[in-house]
């Protein structure tokens, strides 16, 4: 019972220190800039003096990445159930009435269709302001369809990651999603369809343990926090201390691990040479 109540606020006072504030002015959390709206909106959402990322929901990276008039969401009325009855410090149901009242989203991510530079895609975004962006069973079957999608109409499937892992109220349910979603990925690969994976802050736990890091490209925003476990337990495990930079996406890069580190106003333009790239390599 204590490390559900550690967890949760720790989880709270993290989300509440990292969201877009509503007001007309905000604080860069990095280099203590203040900054207008207008001003950090114009600039996608990254600081002009420090280039800090803030985390944004899957309707500003809509803004950003479609041409005007093209986005169409899908799938939206699908919603968690709760199989399992599951309670910890509250219910499931709870939890989830919660999430549904506080961020306006049906779940964890939203996916649709829309073109980048005149290039159709099907698409799909974490929202990490639910639940923490965990990965449950709907978060899974979204990821299919999209995928499905992709198949139906012969498109690039682009995926942008933003999660704290697996949802812990679903259970194995939740775990099953890291198999259904390779499933489709793989059936993306043998109809040669390329899929784009897009990984932003904080993207770990289950969710970096499968499709987010099974792209034919890999693309971080800067300095994103990505791995499976945070760094604090990794030195608990191995006893010794972690080299600077440790699972931010600049260490990635070095290593191999992501293909490029892409700064967020510049991502429409490298998703679009990138996708062209690969669609004239399959056709």
């Amino acid at each position: 019972m204590a490390w559900f109540l550690r967890k949760s606020k720790n989880i709270t006072t993290e989300t509440q220190s990292r969201e877009m504030p509503d007001g007309l002015w905000t604080k860069c959390p990095e280099c203590s800039t203040v900054i207008y709206r207008k001003e950090l909106e114009e600039n996608c959402f990254t600081c002009p003096s420090c280039s800090h990322h803030f985390r944004i929901g899957s309707a500003k990276y809509v803004g950003i990445l479609f041409d005007e008039g093209t986005w169409v969401e899908t799938d939206a009325n699908v919603r968690s159930a709760d199989p399992l009855d599951f309670v910890d410090t509250r219910p499931y149901k709870a939890r989830l009435k919660e999430a549904y009242s506080k961020s306006d989203l049906p779940d964890a991510v939203t996916t649709g269709v829309g073109s980048i530079n005149g290039q159709p895609i099907s698409f799909g975004c974490m929202n990490f302001g639910f639940i923490g962006g965990s990965m449950g069973s709907v978060v899974g079957e979204k990821f299919l369809r999209a995928g499905r999608r992709a198949l139906e109409q012969r498109v690039p499937f682009v995926f942008i990651s933003a999660s704290g892992g697996a949802r812990m109220q679903e259970a194995a349910l939740s775990l099953m999603q890291m198999a259904k979603t390779s499933a489709v990925l793989s059936e993306l690969s043998e109809a040669g369809l390329p899929y784009v994976s897009i990984l932003t802050d904080p993207t770990t736990g289950g969710v970096s343990a499968s499709y987010a890091m099974l792209g034919d490209v890999i693309i971080a925003e800067p300095k994103a926090l990505i791995g499976f476990a945070g760094p604090r337990v990794i030195e608990q495990t191995i006893r010794k201390k972690l080299p600077e930079g440790f699972q931010r996406s600049e260490f990635l890069l070095e290593k191999g691990f992501v293909d490029l580190v892409v700064p967020r106003r510049d991502l429409k333009r490298t998703l679009s040479t990138v996708l062209n790239h690969l669609m004239k390599t399959t056709s």
